[in-house]
């Protein structure tokens, strides 16, 4: 009896539905793409302007302990536009309730971040991914990655 109740449960798993959506992971960072126009030929900068939903926090580009994940952009030249660097703003200290005194180095609400390029003139679009980790009051979840893309002009 007992083996036969083994055996049926992986049958009854798989006849069990979840709701659709259940499984898939929401993004808690949103980036806000909005066309911008740049002087061709010289060095200069995008904005790269994101959001985090309410209620959560991402880890700074520098966080205070090796072992929290640093939000980082990483981002695609191609043959008309060569990125030099990326300027991330500095992070405000939050802690947990349970813990008051171990302040974390995080971003909530609106950030943005520079991109210094020098483009060549006409249109492009800058691609990037950004790397981050998403935590609320309660617990972090695991590390997202969200796409970037960027249309602007270089005249």
């Amino acid at each position: 009896m007992a083996l036969a109740l083994y055996l049926c449960v992986p049958l009854i798993a798989q006849q069990i539905q979840l709701p659709k959506g259940i499984l898939k992971k929401k993004p808690h960072v949103t980036f806000l793409a909005d066309d911008q126009t740049v002087t061709a030929g010289r060095a200069t900068t995008l904005a790269l302007h994101f959001t985090i939903e309410p209620g959560f926090h991402i880890n700074s580009h520098t966080p205070r302990a090796l072992t929290l994940i640093p939000t980082k952009l990483a981002v695609q030249d191609d043959n008309t536009f060569t990125v030099k660097s990326v300027d991330f703003p500095r992070g405000h200290d939050y802690a947990f309730a349970a813990s008051p005194n171990d302040k974390l180095d995080v971003y909530t609400g609106d950030f943005v971040l520079t991109a210094h390029l020098t483009a060549k003139r006409g249109p492009h679009t800058l691609k990037g991914l950004l790397h981050y980790q998403a935590c609320d009051t309660a617990s972090c979840y695991p590390p997202s990655t969200l796409p970037v893309e960027l249309h602007f002009t270089a005249r």
